[in-house]
Protein backbone atom coordinates (compact mmCIF):
# COMPACT_ATOMS: atom_id res chain seq x y z
CA UNK A 1 0.00 0.00 0.00
CA UNK A 2 1.09 3.77 -0.74
CA UNK A 3 1.58 5.28 2.94
CA UNK A 4 2.25 8.98 0.78
CA UNK A 5 1.41 10.18 -1.66
CA UNK A 6 3.51 9.58 -4.84
CA UNK A 7 4.63 13.23 -6.74
CA UNK A 8 2.68 13.93 -9.76
CA UNK A 9 6.20 14.43 -11.67
CA UNK A 10 7.19 10.65 -10.57
CA UNK A 11 3.80 9.72 -11.67
CA UNK A 12 4.11 11.30 -15.36
CA UNK A 13 7.47 9.86 -15.51
CA UNK A 14 6.07 6.27 -15.48
CA UNK A 15 3.33 7.00 -17.91
CA UNK A 16 5.33 8.05 -20.25
CA UNK A 17 7.97 5.37 -19.70
CA UNK A 18 4.88 2.82 -19.60
CA UNK A 19 3.39 4.64 -22.97
CA UNK A 20 6.26 4.29 -25.26
CA UNK A 21 7.32 0.87 -24.22
CA UNK A 22 3.80 -0.13 -25.07
CA UNK A 23 3.98 1.57 -28.35
CA UNK A 24 6.77 -0.45 -29.58
CA UNK A 25 6.00 -3.66 -28.63
CA UNK A 26 2.50 -3.62 -30.08
CA UNK A 27 4.08 -1.91 -33.40
CA UNK A 28 6.35 -5.00 -33.28
CA UNK A 29 3.74 -7.32 -32.64
CA UNK A 30 1.07 -6.09 -34.74
CA UNK A 31 3.27 -4.78 -37.90
CA UNK A 32 3.83 -8.79 -38.33
CA UNK A 33 -0.41 -9.38 -38.23
CA UNK A 34 -0.50 -6.72 -40.84
CA UNK A 35 2.26 -8.04 -42.58
CA UNK A 36 1.09 -11.78 -42.43
CA UNK A 37 -1.57 -12.45 -45.01
CA UNK A 38 -0.32 -9.89 -47.50
CA UNK A 39 3.42 -10.69 -47.66
CA UNK A 40 4.16 -13.70 -45.54
CA UNK A 41 1.78 -15.94 -47.59
CA UNK A 42 3.40 -15.19 -50.25
CA UNK A 43 7.07 -15.32 -49.89
CA UNK A 44 7.46 -17.59 -46.49
CA UNK A 45 4.58 -20.07 -47.26
CA UNK A 46 3.96 -19.98 -51.16
CA UNK A 47 1.57 -22.77 -52.71
CA UNK A 48 -0.63 -23.22 -55.05
CA UNK A 49 -4.03 -22.46 -53.21
CA UNK A 50 -4.33 -19.30 -52.19
CA UNK A 51 -6.34 -19.93 -49.23
CA UNK A 52 -4.12 -22.15 -47.51
CA UNK A 53 -1.14 -19.49 -47.85
CA UNK A 54 -3.04 -17.57 -46.25
CA UNK A 55 -3.88 -19.36 -43.38
CA UNK A 56 -0.59 -20.80 -42.79
CA UNK A 57 1.13 -17.61 -42.67
CA UNK A 58 -1.67 -16.83 -40.06
CA UNK A 59 -0.95 -19.83 -38.03
CA UNK A 60 2.74 -18.38 -37.43
CA UNK A 61 0.76 -15.47 -36.57
CA UNK A 62 -1.34 -17.23 -34.08
CA UNK A 63 2.19 -19.05 -32.35
CA UNK A 64 2.95 -15.71 -30.91
CA UNK A 65 0.09 -15.85 -29.26
CA UNK A 66 0.79 -19.30 -28.17
CA UNK A 67 3.81 -18.21 -26.53
CA UNK A 68 3.00 -15.28 -24.47
CA UNK A 69 1.67 -17.29 -21.81
CA UNK A 70 4.85 -18.87 -21.31
CA UNK A 71 6.50 -15.01 -21.24
CA UNK A 72 3.59 -14.40 -19.09
CA UNK A 73 4.86 -16.98 -16.78
CA UNK A 74 8.31 -16.19 -16.35
CA UNK A 75 8.47 -12.43 -16.42
CA UNK A 76 5.37 -12.42 -14.41
CA UNK A 77 6.89 -14.60 -11.63
CA UNK A 78 10.29 -12.47 -11.62
CA UNK A 79 7.97 -9.28 -11.57
CA UNK A 80 7.01 -10.26 -8.65
CA UNK A 81 9.72 -11.26 -6.66
CA UNK A 82 12.08 -9.17 -8.34
CA UNK A 83 10.40 -6.04 -9.45
CA UNK A 84 8.06 -4.47 -12.56
CA UNK A 85 11.58 -2.49 -14.01
CA UNK A 86 13.39 -4.92 -14.56
CA UNK A 87 11.35 -7.03 -16.23
CA UNK A 88 10.36 -4.17 -18.68
CA UNK A 89 13.40 -3.36 -19.56
CA UNK A 90 14.20 -6.81 -20.49
CA UNK A 91 11.28 -7.70 -22.48
CA UNK A 92 11.74 -4.86 -24.79
CA UNK A 93 14.85 -5.63 -25.66
CA UNK A 94 13.90 -9.55 -26.56
CA UNK A 95 10.71 -7.75 -28.76
CA UNK A 96 12.68 -5.35 -30.76
CA UNK A 97 15.32 -7.44 -31.38
CA UNK A 98 13.30 -10.33 -32.93
CA UNK A 99 11.71 -7.60 -35.04
CA UNK A 100 14.81 -6.35 -36.59
CA UNK A 101 15.93 -9.59 -37.22
CA UNK A 102 12.65 -10.78 -38.81
CA UNK A 103 13.37 -7.82 -41.16
CA UNK A 104 16.41 -9.75 -43.01
CA UNK A 105 15.32 -13.08 -43.17
CA UNK A 106 15.52 -14.33 -46.63
CA UNK A 107 12.73 -15.62 -48.39
CA UNK A 108 11.33 -19.10 -49.06
CA UNK A 109 12.74 -18.91 -52.64
CA UNK A 110 16.23 -17.67 -51.30
CA UNK A 111 16.63 -20.49 -48.60
CA UNK A 112 13.83 -22.76 -48.31
CA UNK A 113 12.05 -24.37 -45.24
CA UNK A 114 14.43 -22.41 -43.55
CA UNK A 115 12.65 -18.68 -44.14
CA UNK A 116 9.45 -19.82 -42.56
CA UNK A 117 11.39 -21.83 -39.86
CA UNK A 118 13.63 -18.80 -38.65
CA UNK A 119 10.18 -16.60 -39.21
CA UNK A 120 8.59 -19.00 -37.13
CA UNK A 121 11.56 -18.65 -34.31
CA UNK A 122 11.55 -15.31 -34.14
CA UNK A 123 7.90 -15.22 -34.21
CA UNK A 124 8.15 -16.98 -30.69
CA UNK A 125 10.82 -14.52 -29.31
CA UNK A 126 7.92 -11.90 -29.55
CA UNK A 127 5.41 -13.83 -28.29
CA UNK A 128 7.87 -14.29 -24.92
CA UNK A 129 8.72 -10.64 -24.99
CA UNK A 130 5.19 -9.36 -25.14
CA UNK A 131 3.86 -12.25 -22.96
CA UNK A 132 6.01 -10.13 -20.08
CA UNK A 133 5.57 -6.58 -21.55
CA UNK A 134 1.94 -5.83 -21.33
CA UNK A 135 1.59 -6.69 -17.70
CA UNK A 136 4.58 -4.96 -16.28
CA UNK A 137 3.51 -1.91 -17.91
CA UNK A 138 0.48 -1.29 -16.91
CA UNK A 139 1.45 -2.45 -13.52
CA UNK A 140 3.85 0.51 -13.38
CA UNK A 141 1.22 2.85 -13.85
CA UNK A 142 -1.59 0.91 -12.18
CA UNK A 143 0.02 0.82 -8.98
CA UNK A 144 1.69 4.28 -8.79
CA UNK A 145 -1.86 5.58 -9.30
CA UNK A 146 -3.94 7.51 -7.03
CA UNK A 147 -6.87 4.40 -6.11
CA UNK A 148 -9.57 6.24 -7.31
CA UNK A 149 -7.92 7.21 -11.12
CA UNK A 150 -6.39 3.37 -11.27
CA UNK A 151 -9.00 3.21 -14.37
CA UNK A 152 -7.54 5.83 -16.34
CA UNK A 153 -4.13 5.39 -15.18
CA UNK A 154 -4.05 1.71 -16.05
CA UNK A 155 -5.76 2.79 -19.67
CA UNK A 156 -2.89 5.12 -20.62
CA UNK A 157 -0.61 2.26 -21.37
CA UNK A 158 -3.08 0.87 -23.28
CA UNK A 159 -3.21 3.45 -25.64
CA UNK A 160 0.17 1.84 -26.82
CA UNK A 161 -1.94 -0.70 -28.56
CA UNK A 162 -3.75 1.92 -30.72
CA UNK A 163 -0.32 3.87 -31.32
CA UNK A 164 1.23 0.95 -32.29
CA UNK A 165 -1.14 -0.44 -34.81
CA UNK A 166 -1.78 3.08 -35.90
CA UNK A 167 1.81 2.94 -36.77
CA UNK A 168 2.07 -0.37 -37.94
CA UNK A 169 -0.69 -0.09 -40.27
CA UNK A 170 0.72 3.49 -41.30
CA UNK A 171 4.03 2.58 -42.44
CA UNK A 172 2.75 0.26 -44.40
CA UNK A 173 0.29 1.81 -46.12
CA UNK A 174 2.76 4.36 -46.50
CA UNK A 175 5.49 2.05 -48.18
CA UNK A 176 2.42 0.59 -50.16
CA UNK A 177 1.58 3.88 -51.73
CA UNK A 178 5.27 4.99 -52.15
CA UNK A 179 6.33 1.65 -53.67
CA UNK A 180 5.24 -0.60 -56.60
CA UNK A 181 3.95 -3.72 -55.70
CA UNK A 182 6.91 -5.62 -56.70
CA UNK A 183 9.26 -3.14 -54.92
CA UNK A 184 7.08 -3.95 -52.00
CA UNK A 185 7.17 -7.27 -51.74
CA UNK A 186 10.81 -7.77 -52.85
CA UNK A 187 12.45 -4.95 -49.56
CA UNK A 188 9.93 -2.31 -49.05
CA UNK A 189 8.16 -4.27 -46.00
CA UNK A 190 11.39 -4.98 -44.78
CA UNK A 191 11.85 -1.24 -43.45
CA UNK A 192 8.93 -1.39 -41.85
CA UNK A 193 11.00 -4.22 -39.58
CA UNK A 194 13.81 -2.67 -39.52
CA UNK A 195 12.47 0.38 -38.02
CA UNK A 196 11.76 -1.12 -35.16
CA UNK A 197 15.78 -1.42 -33.86
CA UNK A 198 15.91 2.64 -33.88
CA UNK A 199 12.73 2.78 -31.66
CA UNK A 200 13.62 0.08 -29.11
CA UNK A 201 16.90 2.05 -27.73
CA UNK A 202 14.74 5.21 -27.66
CA UNK A 203 12.22 3.00 -25.07
CA UNK A 204 15.32 1.63 -23.42
CA UNK A 205 16.60 4.86 -22.25
CA UNK A 206 13.06 6.63 -21.11
CA UNK A 207 12.81 3.22 -19.34
CA UNK A 208 16.20 3.26 -17.56
CA UNK A 209 15.17 6.57 -15.67
CA UNK A 210 11.81 4.31 -13.98
CA UNK A 211 11.84 3.30 -10.27
CA UNK A 212 10.02 0.94 -8.68
CA UNK A 213 6.53 1.12 -7.78
CA UNK A 214 5.81 2.16 -4.32
CA UNK A 215 3.58 -0.94 -3.69
CA UNK A 216 5.33 -3.59 -4.64
CA UNK A 217 8.64 -1.29 -3.14
CA UNK A 218 6.75 -1.73 0.07
CA UNK A 219 6.35 -5.72 -0.28
CA UNK A 220 10.15 -5.83 -0.61
CA UNK A 221 11.02 -3.91 2.65
CA UNK A 222 8.94 -5.97 4.12
CA UNK A 223 10.44 -8.86 2.93
CA UNK A 224 7.28 -10.14 1.94
CA UNK A 225 7.37 -11.74 -1.48
CA UNK A 226 6.13 -14.76 -2.27
CA UNK A 227 8.30 -17.87 -3.22
CA UNK A 228 6.57 -19.11 -6.39
CA UNK A 229 3.61 -16.41 -7.36
CA UNK A 230 2.40 -18.07 -10.19
CA UNK A 231 1.50 -21.15 -7.69
CA UNK A 232 0.23 -18.91 -4.83
CA UNK A 233 -1.96 -17.23 -7.91
CA UNK A 234 -3.75 -20.37 -8.24
CA UNK A 235 -4.13 -21.31 -5.09
CA UNK A 236 -5.94 -18.16 -3.99
CA UNK A 237 -7.91 -16.87 -7.04
CA UNK A 238 -8.82 -19.77 -9.32
CA UNK A 239 -12.29 -18.47 -9.68
CA UNK A 240 -10.62 -14.94 -10.28
CA UNK A 241 -8.23 -16.39 -13.30
CA UNK A 242 -11.40 -18.24 -15.04
CA UNK A 243 -13.04 -15.04 -14.96
CA UNK A 244 -10.66 -12.65 -16.04
CA UNK A 245 -10.05 -15.16 -19.07
CA UNK A 246 -13.45 -15.00 -20.09
CA UNK A 247 -13.84 -11.43 -19.68
CA UNK A 248 -11.19 -10.98 -22.34
CA UNK A 249 -12.78 -12.92 -25.04
CA UNK A 250 -14.61 -10.32 -27.01
CA UNK A 251 -11.05 -8.11 -26.74
CA UNK A 252 -8.97 -10.43 -28.31
CA UNK A 253 -11.94 -11.78 -30.88
CA UNK A 254 -12.87 -8.01 -32.07
CA UNK A 255 -9.56 -6.97 -32.07
CA UNK A 256 -8.03 -9.55 -34.45
CA UNK A 257 -11.16 -9.14 -36.74
CA UNK A 258 -10.82 -5.72 -37.04
CA UNK A 259 -7.44 -4.57 -36.89
CA UNK A 260 -5.98 -8.01 -38.47
CA UNK A 261 -8.85 -10.10 -40.60
CA UNK A 262 -10.53 -6.96 -42.30
CA UNK A 263 -7.48 -6.27 -44.46
CA UNK A 264 -7.12 -9.40 -45.77
CA UNK A 265 -10.65 -9.46 -46.36
CA UNK A 266 -11.07 -5.81 -47.87
CA UNK A 267 -8.46 -6.75 -50.39
CA UNK A 268 -8.94 -10.40 -51.40
CA UNK A 269 -12.80 -10.65 -51.19
CA UNK A 270 -14.04 -6.94 -51.99
CA UNK A 271 -10.66 -6.13 -53.99
CA UNK A 272 -10.02 -2.78 -52.08
CA UNK A 273 -6.59 -1.47 -52.24
CA UNK A 274 -4.21 -2.52 -49.59
CA UNK A 275 -3.44 1.12 -49.05
CA UNK A 276 -7.09 1.58 -48.47
CA UNK A 277 -7.60 -0.95 -45.79
CA UNK A 278 -4.39 0.07 -43.68
CA UNK A 279 -5.84 4.18 -43.89
CA UNK A 280 -9.12 2.72 -42.27
CA UNK A 281 -7.91 0.41 -39.63
CA UNK A 282 -4.91 3.17 -38.86
CA UNK A 283 -7.90 6.07 -38.84
CA UNK A 284 -9.63 3.71 -36.25
CA UNK A 285 -6.69 3.43 -34.11
CA UNK A 286 -6.30 7.29 -33.88
CA UNK A 287 -9.64 7.32 -32.86
CA UNK A 288 -9.16 5.15 -30.34
CA UNK A 289 -6.12 7.00 -28.39
CA UNK A 290 -8.92 9.26 -27.35
CA UNK A 291 -11.18 7.03 -26.56
CA UNK A 292 -9.40 4.61 -24.56
CA UNK A 293 -8.55 7.11 -21.58
CA UNK A 294 -12.35 8.34 -22.08
CA UNK A 295 -13.55 4.64 -20.73
CA UNK A 296 -10.95 4.14 -18.45
CA UNK A 297 -11.70 6.98 -16.64
CA UNK A 298 -15.23 6.05 -16.83
CA UNK A 299 -14.69 2.67 -14.91
CA UNK A 300 -13.02 4.95 -12.18
CA UNK A 301 -16.72 6.80 -11.99
CA UNK A 302 -19.32 4.10 -12.19
CA UNK A 303 -17.53 0.89 -12.22
CA UNK A 304 -15.12 -1.60 -14.63
CA UNK A 305 -17.48 -3.68 -14.76
CA UNK A 306 -20.62 -2.02 -15.48
CA UNK A 307 -18.47 -0.26 -18.30
CA UNK A 308 -17.18 -3.13 -19.53
CA UNK A 309 -20.39 -5.52 -19.12
CA UNK A 310 -22.14 -3.33 -21.45
CA UNK A 311 -19.50 -2.44 -23.96
CA UNK A 312 -19.05 -6.29 -24.37
CA UNK A 313 -22.35 -6.56 -25.66
CA UNK A 314 -22.39 -3.48 -28.04
CA UNK A 315 -19.15 -4.09 -29.42
CA UNK A 316 -20.08 -7.39 -30.54
CA UNK A 317 -23.23 -6.84 -31.89
CA UNK A 318 -21.75 -4.04 -34.00
CA UNK A 319 -19.81 -6.42 -36.20
CA UNK A 320 -22.96 -7.15 -38.18
CA UNK A 321 -23.51 -3.46 -39.24
CA UNK A 322 -20.10 -2.67 -39.70
CA UNK A 323 -19.48 -5.83 -41.72
CA UNK A 324 -23.37 -4.91 -43.41
CA UNK A 325 -21.62 -1.46 -44.55
CA UNK A 326 -18.26 -2.87 -46.02
CA UNK A 327 -20.60 -5.68 -48.11
CA UNK A 328 -22.70 -2.76 -49.23
CA UNK A 329 -20.25 0.00 -49.55
CA UNK A 330 -19.61 -0.66 -53.66
CA UNK A 331 -16.30 0.20 -53.17
CA UNK A 332 -17.08 3.71 -51.46
CA UNK A 333 -13.41 3.93 -49.39
CA UNK A 334 -15.54 6.55 -46.97
CA UNK A 335 -18.16 4.29 -46.50
CA UNK A 336 -15.60 1.40 -45.42
CA UNK A 337 -14.13 3.76 -43.30
CA UNK A 338 -16.86 4.52 -41.30
CA UNK A 339 -17.59 0.77 -40.83
CA UNK A 340 -14.20 0.25 -39.48
CA UNK A 341 -14.05 3.91 -37.20
CA UNK A 342 -17.14 3.42 -34.93
CA UNK A 343 -16.85 -0.61 -34.52
CA UNK A 344 -13.14 -0.12 -34.11
CA UNK A 345 -11.98 2.94 -32.93
CA UNK A 346 -15.20 3.68 -30.61
CA UNK A 347 -17.03 0.42 -29.28
CA UNK A 348 -14.07 -1.23 -28.73
CA UNK A 349 -12.79 0.91 -26.46
CA UNK A 350 -15.09 0.52 -23.87
CA UNK A 351 -13.62 -2.55 -23.32
CA UNK A 352 -10.06 -2.26 -23.75
CA UNK A 353 -9.85 1.21 -21.80
CA UNK A 354 -10.82 -0.24 -18.31
CA UNK A 355 -9.44 -3.88 -19.25
CA UNK A 356 -6.28 -3.07 -17.57
CA UNK A 357 -7.64 -2.25 -13.97
CA UNK A 358 -10.42 -4.67 -13.85
CA UNK A 359 -7.59 -7.58 -14.58
CA UNK A 360 -5.12 -5.79 -11.34
CA UNK A 361 -8.49 -5.35 -9.19
CA UNK A 362 -7.98 -9.37 -9.45
CA UNK A 363 -5.05 -9.77 -8.02
CA UNK A 364 -3.14 -8.41 -4.84
CA UNK A 365 0.39 -7.02 -5.66
CA UNK A 366 2.33 -10.15 -4.46
CA UNK A 367 0.67 -11.91 -7.34
CA UNK A 368 -0.49 -9.24 -9.42
CA UNK A 369 2.51 -9.47 -12.35
CA UNK A 370 1.90 -13.40 -12.76
CA UNK A 371 -1.61 -12.98 -12.17
CA UNK A 372 -3.11 -10.37 -14.92
CA UNK A 373 -0.25 -11.67 -17.41
CA UNK A 374 -1.40 -15.16 -16.97
CA UNK A 375 -5.29 -14.19 -17.66
CA UNK A 376 -4.22 -11.43 -20.22
CA UNK A 377 -1.42 -14.36 -22.41
CA UNK A 378 -3.22 -17.63 -22.06
CA UNK A 379 -6.38 -16.46 -23.27
CA UNK A 380 -5.47 -14.91 -26.17
CA UNK A 381 -4.62 -18.46 -27.25
CA UNK A 382 -8.19 -18.92 -28.17
CA UNK A 383 -9.48 -15.19 -28.17
CA UNK A 384 -6.78 -13.68 -30.13
CA UNK A 385 -4.64 -16.14 -31.89
CA UNK A 386 -6.52 -18.34 -33.66
CA UNK A 387 -9.05 -15.58 -34.82
CA UNK A 388 -7.84 -15.04 -38.26
CA UNK A 389 -7.75 -18.37 -39.27
CA UNK A 390 -11.33 -19.15 -37.74
CA UNK A 391 -12.67 -15.84 -39.17
CA UNK A 392 -10.93 -17.01 -42.80
CA UNK A 393 -12.54 -20.36 -42.48
CA UNK A 394 -15.93 -19.07 -41.48
CA UNK A 395 -15.47 -17.08 -44.36
CA UNK A 396 -15.19 -19.94 -46.97
CA UNK A 397 -18.05 -21.81 -45.24
CA UNK A 398 -20.21 -19.11 -45.68
CA UNK A 399 -19.70 -18.46 -49.46
CA UNK A 400 -17.88 -15.39 -48.52
CA UNK A 401 -20.48 -13.69 -46.80
CA UNK A 402 -18.98 -12.20 -43.20
CA UNK A 403 -22.16 -13.40 -41.26
CA UNK A 404 -20.78 -16.17 -39.38
CA UNK A 405 -17.76 -14.43 -38.75
CA UNK A 406 -20.61 -11.93 -37.22
CA UNK A 407 -21.92 -14.50 -35.13
CA UNK A 408 -19.05 -15.59 -33.87
CA UNK A 409 -17.86 -12.23 -32.79
CA UNK A 410 -21.20 -11.81 -31.00
CA UNK A 411 -20.69 -15.35 -29.48
CA UNK A 412 -17.41 -14.04 -27.79
CA UNK A 413 -19.10 -10.92 -26.38
CA UNK A 414 -22.07 -13.05 -24.86
CA UNK A 415 -18.80 -15.10 -22.93
CA UNK A 416 -17.30 -12.08 -21.80
CA UNK A 417 -20.34 -10.17 -20.44
CA UNK A 418 -21.36 -13.18 -18.01
CA UNK A 419 -17.98 -13.27 -17.13
CA UNK A 420 -17.52 -9.71 -16.20
CA UNK A 421 -21.22 -9.95 -14.57
CA UNK A 422 -19.37 -12.82 -12.28
CA UNK A 423 -16.77 -10.39 -11.61
CA UNK A 424 -19.10 -8.14 -10.28
CA UNK A 425 -21.26 -9.84 -7.94
CA UNK A 426 -17.77 -10.64 -5.88
CA UNK A 427 -18.06 -8.42 -3.05
CA UNK A 428 -14.62 -6.52 -3.50
CA UNK A 429 -16.01 -5.43 -7.02
CA UNK A 430 -19.44 -4.24 -5.27
CA UNK A 431 -17.68 -2.43 -2.83
CA UNK A 432 -15.25 -0.78 -5.19
CA UNK A 433 -18.24 0.18 -7.48
CA UNK A 434 -20.08 1.53 -4.50
CA UNK A 435 -17.10 3.83 -3.68
CA UNK A 436 -16.94 4.89 -7.19
CA UNK A 437 -20.32 5.95 -7.25
CA UNK A 438 -20.31 7.86 -3.97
Amino acid sequence: MQSQPVPQSAIRKVVISSLIGATIEWYDFFLYGVVAGIVFSKLYFPGSDPLVSTMLAYTTFAVGFVTRPLGGVIFGHFGDKIGRKSMLVMTLMIMGIATFLIGLVPTYEQIGLWAPAALLLLRICQGIGLGGEWGGAVLMTYEYAPKEKRGFYASLPQIGLAIGLCLASGVVALLSSLLTDAQFLAWGWRVAFLISGVMVFVGLYIRMAVKETPEFAAIKERNEATQIPFVDMFKRYPGNILKGMGARYIDGVFFNIFGVFTITYLTSTLAISRTQALLGVMAAAVVMIFTIPFFGALSDRVGRTRVYFWGSLITAISSFPGFWLMTQSGGNVMVIWLAIIIPFGIFYASVYGPEAALFCDLFDAKVRYSGISFVYQFSGIFASGITPIVATALLKTGGGQPWLICAYVVFSGVVSALSVWLIGRSPAERSMASAASR
